[in-house]
């Protein structure tokens, strides 16, 4: 059985249902037990890690660090990677894009899942690819989310 650990850095929301969501995209793609961490977080929180690891200096809606890249990685490593996720950059681009919050997230969820297997978009056929799992699998996953459902900040 796959373990998800989540980790809620300066906002509250109901991990229950995320976790539930990405154990199915983790069924669906046949990963086997495997480890994931999820940290959901504000602006304040991922812009510096986005300036240290991306060289971008403002806020991002998802970064992922994969266990297993690199040159001292372990392919049979059951720790997949962190995932780490702006939940106020999801609420502004949901607001957008005219779609549900639990839209973008579970976009942004799955986005960085399938970063942590070796997926990226940096090149236009690579994103073509990205782009058709993380549809194929969105439509795959059937969660039924509360209308409301969001986050608050944390005081």
């Amino acid at each position: 059985m796959s373990h998800i650990d989540i980790i809620c850095e300066n906002i509250v929301i109901e991990e229950t249902l995320i976790e539930t969501f990405l154990k199915a995209a983790i069924e669906i793609l046949n990963l086997g037990d495997i480890e994931v961490s999820i940290v959901l977080c504000d602006d304040s929180f991922i812009h510096p890690l986005n300036r240290e690891y991306r060289g971008k200096d403002q806020p991002t809606d998802v970064l992922s660090f994969a266990q297993r890249e690199g040159d001292f990685a372990d392919p049979n490593d059951p720790m997949l990677g962190d995932i780490i996720v702006s939940l106020e950059r999801a609420a502004e681009q949901a607001k957008s894009r005219k779609h549900p919050f639990s839209q973008e997230l579970s976009l942004l969820l799955v986005h960085g899942l399938l970063h942590l297997l070796g997926y990226d978009h940096i090149e236009d056929d690579d994103a073509e690819i990205m782009e058709a799992l993380e549809k194929e699998l969105l439509a795959k996953i059937e969660l039924d989310w509360p209308h409301q459902f969001g986050y608050r900040k944390a005081h």
